[in-house]
């Protein structure tokens, strides 16, 4: 059994080594590649040899600046990866570099069409997107996008972000399932925190429960200190009334928790009392290192799907994908899923929006025809070291099971 394990490891090595090889070879600059196996053309069951009939553009910013630069390589390489990895050789991906300003992606666009791309996935910024949209609309091809900005979406441009109202209203949910009725709230006073409010008073006034303060802070470090001092002392009049607040809603990320964290736990907050609820921002590995958010609930997608992925993406290209990169491979994979489709109508919107959606990296997701992207969140609870699922995504109606799967159903 020893022996044979070996070789089973020996056999995933080269075929990852393979795989990376073959991979770095399609590299894209900014051109296009096709992954089928002559290199510029696919091999049908009869043997005749055609062109691959199927023509994605993907748009990206490869030539940006900083971090952007970097999450946009990776995100063409899980667009890569996904082809390799659903060997669908009818489809080519066109990738562009959209160089991270409206008029590179719009300009990148109008290359795509006219050499036949019969879909655009991407761009990445909500300035880009709107470019690229009456481009796209002229040529009467959708767009899938990874913007999560809604102002941008609808009219054949579907978002495959995640609206952060879905992953509001799915904590806020399940916290009032679990007899969670007094709220209270910390948000930050940008465009997040704007949309944030909305979604949690809609969520809480649906669920019959009641927002008994609500505070919002300033982005300076400095300034979070006296917002942070009244919603506590919100907390402790709660209380001393015998009507204590159970529940407080800090959505936020990396960027900003950390520094939250300090000011509640300086202040004793009582989390076995007080449930810290939050959104997907709260997704990185050392939110734990706060005690504060232990115990802590937040909507995002399952992880599980993401955990296979990451490996993979590892094992081919050497580092950790980024986490928008899932987008990017479930963009391809749902090309991947309805290109099998007549070609008049793999890509309509009745397509795109079928009402049993797709399951993917992250989880069940279905377009709507608003443009937006309906997400199967699970909630997940904040652990010493990452987090564990407590209520796991839910598929739609008629999709079936809601299992993850490396492709789309």
């Amino acid at each position: 059994m020893a022996f044979h394990a070996a070789w089973v490891r020996l056999g995933s090595a080269l075929a990852l080594a393979v795989l990376a090889a073959i991979l770095a070879a399609c590299a894209i600059q900014g051109g296009g590649a096709s992954l089928s196996p002559s290199g510029d053309g696919a091999v049908d069951p009869q043997g005749s040899s055609a062109r691959p009939s199927v023509k994605v553009a993907l748009l990206l910013p490869l030539t940006s600046t900083g971090h952007t630069e970097a999450v946009a390589k990776a995100m063409k390489q899980a667009a890569e990866l996904a082809i390799f990895e659903l060997d669908n050789p009818n489809v080519q991906l066109i990738a562009k570099d959209d160089k991270g300003t409206p008029e590179g992606a719009q300009a990148a666009a109008e290359e795509a069409i006219r050499e036949g791309a019969g879909i655009i996935l991407g761009p990445l910024f909500a300035g880009s997107v709107r470019a690229v949209a009456p481009v796209a609309r002229q040529a009467g091809i959708p767009v899938l996008a990874f913007s999560n900005d809604s102002q941008v979406a609808g009219n054949g441009i579907y978002l495959l972000g995640f609206p952060p109202q879905q992953e509001v209203e799915r904590v806020i949910g399940y916290a009032l399932s679990r007899g969670h009725r007094r709220f209270a709230a910390l948000l930050p006073e940008d465009a997040y925190g704007k949309i944030t409010e909305a979604a949690f008073r809609k969520a809480v006034g649906s669920g019959g429960g009641a927002i008994a303060a609500l505070e919002t802070y300033p982005p300076a470090s400095n300034a979070m200190v006296e917002p942070a001092e009244r919603i506590v002392a919100a907390l402790r009049q709660a209380e001393e009334a015998q009507q204590p607040i159970t529940a407080l809603f800090i959505p936020g990320g990396p960027e900003v928790l950390p520094r939250l964290g300090p000011l509640l736990s300086y202040a004793n907050i009582d989390t076995a009392q007080v449930k810290l609820l939050g959104t997907g921002g709260w997704d990185f590995p050392n939110i734990g290192r706060e005690r504060v958010f232990v115990g802590g609930w937040y909507a995002s997608a399952d992880p599980r799907g993401w955990r296979d992925f990451s490996e993979r993406f590892a094992n081919t290209y050497g580092s950790s994908p980024p986490r928008l990169a899932s987008m990017a491979y479930d963009a391809v994979s749902i090309v991947v899923r309805l290109s099998s489709e007549p070609a008049g109508t793999r890509f309509s919107a009745a397509s795109l929006t079928r009402p049993q959606g797709f399951t993917g990296i992250d989880g069940p997701v279905r377009l709507l025809p608003s443009g937006i992207a309906e997400r199967g969140l699970a909630v997940l609870e904040v652990q010493d070291i990452g987090a564990t699922v407590i209520d796991p995504p839910r598929g739609f109606s008629s999709a079936g099971s809601s299992s993850l799967s490396s492709g789309f159903n």
